[in-house]
């Protein structure tokens, strides 16, 4: 490499690691709105975060992010691994927002950062109407980027690609059918079944301080490393990576429903562990984030889902759980306690969905934003829609809208095209688990022990470390050696539930 290229890749770097610091502090600012900033200070927080977003997106479209772009493409088969992921990923960016007037974006912004506010005051009150003006102009804005962006097939796709790049509408009709058809051939099975779990048993109080007590120790079984990250409550739980040294998470609390907090910790914990392992090598590049949303999600619902639902997992942790909510489950075995936190059963909300039933809740998202996004579907119908959608696949209507449109902060921010990550985590996380079945002997006594550390660097090794420097579906295949196959996910969902409804003990 020559000396002139070898000083354009690491002011090039240099750039990019200053746009990392300001995406940082950018990050801050946001958990401390999610978190416990004063309602008061949300316009002036708002201010805050356009101004900080409107200079971050100044950069990664600037006349001089151009000049590397230019100087470094040309050459980019003589840059070091990091170097040309970095710039693929920065002239994808640039690409897509060039033709967006900053002041345009800017205003998007704070739009979005208002309406997140907006959006958390309105599902307090149920009151829909109160946050439909927010969402017809994100939706609006949105329609305006994508025609800035272009399209091929359909205008949805665009917003897939920032999520989840490979997959498009195509895809995700042909695969959505096939599990679709699946579940609900399932579920028929389940609600037939002679045996049904007690679900009286999820009724029982369980505190704020007895679920994180317990969901603390959870956590450092996983392997989170709490020097490198915290856990707070919030409306909406999430997970954020300020830095690999510095990701953070959050949970909402029912004293009433214990499995929502307990299982979203753990959720959230397989987000943040997969940030933690990152290769400090990507530190302050684009790289140094999840491979995609679908990859993001198959990590969070891999830790919660294949680890924390598991029949092994709570064989080993049962004893703690009995212990820490005593008396409550003292006369409750771990079977009689595993089926029942297992029950399906249609719910209203996505977050306190169960594992068959989770990805119809995708769908009827994926669906309308679908519409949405083609024009078919206006914010006055919206609420109506989902609500039919809920009574068709679920068989349940929402009552108020903090149960139905408003409960998700998604809309609020902009994030269209993000839903269907969650369902293509499922299944990744399926097809990764098969294949590390494979590879490390006694897996199931691996669950039900005290050590997921087999696991963890399992995953490290595969999926964590690359951060951004692999491509999602590359991920995918150089792991299990194929591409998406959902067979894995209806497999794994086939034989849990016949254990937990005793499907095969006629």
């Amino acid at each position: 490499m020559s000396e002139s290229l070898q000083e354009l890749e690491q002011e090039f770097l240099d750039y990019v690691k200053k746009i990392s610091a300001f995406e940082e502090a950018l990050s801050l600012v946001y958990w401390d709105l999610r978190t416990g900033a004063p309602e008061k200070g949300a316009e002036g927080r708002s201010e805050v975060i356009g101004t900080l977003s409107g200079e971050i997106f100044k950069m990664k479209v600037s006349e001089e992010m151009a000049a590397f772009i230019a100087g470094l493409w040309v050459q980019k088969e003589n840059l070091s691994d990091v170097t040309r992921r970095s710039l693929e990923e920065c002239k994808k960016e640039y690409d897509l927002n060039k033709e967006i007037p900053a002041k345009e974006y800017e205003a998007y912004t704070k739009l979005v950062a208002q309406a997140e506010t907006t959006w958390a005051t309105a599902r307090a009150n149920n009151d829909y109407e109160l946050f439909k003006p927010y969402l017809e102009k994100i939706i609006a804005s949105k329609r305006k980027f994508v025609e800035y962006w272009g399209y091929q097939d359909n205008p949805y796709d665009t917003l897939l690609d920032q999520y989840e790049p490979g997959i498009t509408v195509a895809v995700l009709d042909e695969v959505f059918a096939k599990l679709r058809e699946a579940i609900i051939a399932l579920r028929k099975r389940v609600e037939a079944a002679s045996y049904q779990p007690d679900a009286t048993l999820l009724h029982k109080k369980v505190s704020k301080e007895q679920q994180k007590a317990f969901s603390l120790r959870i956590l450092k079984k996983m392997g989170f490393d709490f020097d490198a990250g915290r856990l707070d409550d919030t409306i909406h739980p999430f997970a954020t990576g300020l830095n690999i040294g510095d990701v953070r998470i959050t949970t909402r609390y029912d004293e009433a429903n214990f499995k929502m907090a307990v299982f979203g910790i753990i959720h959230e914990g397989g987000h943040a562990i997969y940030e933690q392992n990152i290769s400090p090598k990507l530190a302050g590049t684009p790289l140094a984030n999840g491979a995609s949303m679908g990859i993001h999600e198959s990590q969070s619902l891999f830790y919660e889902i294949i680890l924390g639902s598991s029949f092994e997992f709570w064989q080993s942790n049962y004893k703690d759980f009995q212990e820490i909510t005593a008396p409550a489950f003292d006369d409750v075995s771990v079977a009689e306690f595993y089926r029942a936190v297992n029950i399906s059963e249609s719910s209203l909300v996505r977050i306190e969905a169960d594992t068959l039933t989770y990805p119809l809740h995708i769908m009827i998202r994926y669906e309308l934003e679908k519409a949405i996004m083609n024009g078919e579907i206006g914010v006055d119908a919206l609420r109506d829609a989902w609500n039919d959608k809920y009574e068709e696949y679920l068989g349940v209507r929402p009552e108020n809208d903090a149960d139905g449109i408003l409960q998700d902060v998604h809309w609020s921010g902009g994030d269209f095209g993000y839903f269907p990550s969650y369902a293509l985590g499922y299944m990744y996380a399926a097809q990764l688990f098969a294949t590390l079945s494979k590879e490390v002997p006694n897996v199931s006594e691996i669950l039900a022990s005290d050590d997921y550390s087999v696991i963890r660097v399992w995953l490290t090794e595969n999926v964590h470390q690359y951060g951004m420097l692999k491509k999602p579906l590359a991920i995918l295949r150089d792991t299990t050696g194929e591409g998406l196959n959902p067979d894995y996910l209806i497999q794994l969902l086939n034989d849990r539930y016949d254990f937990i409804y005793k499907l095969n003990e006629a």
